[in-house]
Order: structure tokens, then C-alpha cells, then sequence
């Protein structure tokens, strides 16, 4: 890695990296952890000992929330040194992340909205907690598009009336319903997750890496979207979210709280329905 990771807490184990997000107030995506990801992503390009990776969080309510909506311009240009150019984008480093070699994991026990379902979107498989995980695309609430992948990701794992109907809702979808949808591998109880996620990544590990990684590569083929499809929805969230009635929604929300441990995060498909704007 190009410098000490700020964001998210590392450790290896029997060829499983734990990467544990620890961005507080609540682990929003913003230029530090976009940094992170792309140093992590760097690491494991090399790194021929790691054969899979579980993401977690360290707080227990959020997983990661969204965005930080007051630094969009720096997270995208975080997001550009992926490719040395402006064309860089969340979607592209997610894109990144559902390439890499090693095998991914999103163990989610909190929120997880926005760009943080698209993160655990772009992850191989993910596992939710049936207390504490919520999930939702929040975008058109905002009236903006998810652009770092939730639209591909969605459409293709729900199908076309599901994926319509929870990313036109903006809503809150917990594990068990999203399990059902197919938002998510499965739902089980927290006691049982983190135990469970443990087993199936030291399995993984175990057997030959080059069996895994073509199995990977394949299924990847037939069902990751065109990488152009990814930059367009990209385009479409730079595009939207500036415009005057998507920043004044915007606006109201920060004002009510919005990106801190406030009621508003923890209730945010209500807080959509309530605004002025």
C-alpha cells in the first residue's frame, strides 16, 4: 500500500483478509476511504497469499450509508487515479473491485444504501444480518440515478419490475425481503453471520486458487455489465445530482442531519417522503 490505510482496519488470516470499514461518524464513501479502497485494490493485485476478502464495518448501525454528498468532486477525483484520467469514477473503482482476482465478501450488519449497496453489490457474494442489515437505493428520492453500479447490479440480480420498483422507492428493504428479491445471497441471524461469512472464506481459501479465480473470471463474463454501461450511469449521477431541485432536496437534508448519527440517517426512506423541496 502507498501509505497507512485511514479508513478501514486490516488483518490476514489463512489467506482471508478482513478489511473492517472504520470511517466515522458512520462510514461514509468520501475521498479518504475512496484512497483506501484504491490502496487496498493496489495491495491485492500483488498479494498472491490472499485468496479472499470479507468486508465488514466496525459500527454496528451502518455499514456505509451513502456518499458524502459535500464532497462529490473529491471523491471523484480520488476515484480518478484508477485510471490516471478524469474518466475515473466510483463506478469504475467498484467495477475494479468486482475484477480483482481474490474472492469478495460484503458481510453486512448495518445500513447500507446508496453507494454503499452498490459496494456490496459490486462484492461476489453478501451476507446480511436479519436484526441490523437495511438496504436502499436512495438516489431518485435525492432526483438523481445510482451511477457507481446499482442500476446494472440490480437489474440483473432482481429482475426488471423489482429492480424499478426499489430504486424508483428510494425505500428501506431489510435482509429478509432483500434475500427474497435476490438483493442479497442470504439473510441469518447476527450471531450466526460473522461465523458463517468465517467458514465459507477459509473454505474458499483452501482450495486452488486457479480453479477459483477462472471460475470467477467466467461468471464475471456472463454477468457484469459492459464497463461503458457503468461510466454512462456514472455521467447520469454527476449530471443529476447537480441539478437545482436535487441540490435544494439535498440541502434540506443536511440541514435535518443528514451524514451524522442522526434519526434522519436511520430513518431515511421516511425522511425522502417528508421533504419540502
Amino acid at each position: 500500500m502507498t501509505h497507512e490505510l485511514q479508513t478501514i482496519r486490516v488483518r490476514v488470516d489463512s489467506g482471508v483478509l478482513f478489511a473492517t470499514f472504520d470511517n466515522p461518524p458512520i462510514n461514509l464513501i468520501g475521498p479518504e476511504l475512496v484512497r483506501d479502497l484504491i490502496d487496498l485494490l493496489d495491495r491485492l493485485e500483488q498479494d498472491q497469499d490472499v485468496r479472499v476478502v470479507v468486508f465488514a464495518s466496525a459500527d454496528e448501525e451502518f455499514f456505509s450509508p451513502h456518499v458524502d454528498i459535500a464532497r462529490v468532486a473529491e471523491y471523484t477525483k480520488e476515484a480518478a487515479r484508477i485510471s490516471g484520467s478524469a474518466s475515473g469514477s466510483l463506478g469504475g473503482l467498484l467495477r475494479r473491485l468486482s475484477e480483482v482476482r481474490q474472492i469478495t465478501i460484503a458481510q453486512v450488519e448495518g445500513i447500507a444504501r446508496g453507494a454503499g449497496s452498490e459496494f456490496a453489490l459490486a462484492c461476489d457474494m453478501r451476507f446480511a444480518s436479519r436484526e441490523r442489515a437495511i438496504f436502499g437505493q436512495i438516489e431518485a428520492g435525492l432526483g438523481a440515478v445510482p451511477g457507481a453500479g446499482g442500476i446494472q447490479h440490480l437489474t440483473r440480480l432482481l429482475g426488471r419490475g423489482r429492480a424499478m420498483e426499489v430504486i424508483l422507492s428510494s425505500g428501506d428493504y431489510d435482509a429478509d425481503l432483500a434475500e427474497r428479491y435476490g438483493w442479497v445471497n442470504r439473510a441469518m441471524p447476527q450471531a450466526a453471520l460473522g461465523p458463517f461469512v468465517q467458514a465459507l472464506a477459509f473454505r474458499i481459501a483452501k482450495f486452488p486458487p486457479a480453479g477459483v479465480t477462472a471460475i470467477k473470471r467466467r461468471v464475471n463474463d456472463i454477468s457484469l455489465s459492459p464497463l461503458a454501461d457503468v461510466r454512462t450511469d456514472g455521467a447520469l449521477f454527476q449530471e443529476t445530482i447537480v441539478q437545482p431541485r436535487a441540490q435544494a432536496r439535498t440541502k434540506e437534508l443536511l440541514d435535518g442531519g443528514m451524514q451524522t448519527r442522526s434519526t434522519l440517517e436511520r430513518e431515511f426512506a421516511d425522511a425522502l417522503v417528508r421533504l419540502k423541496s
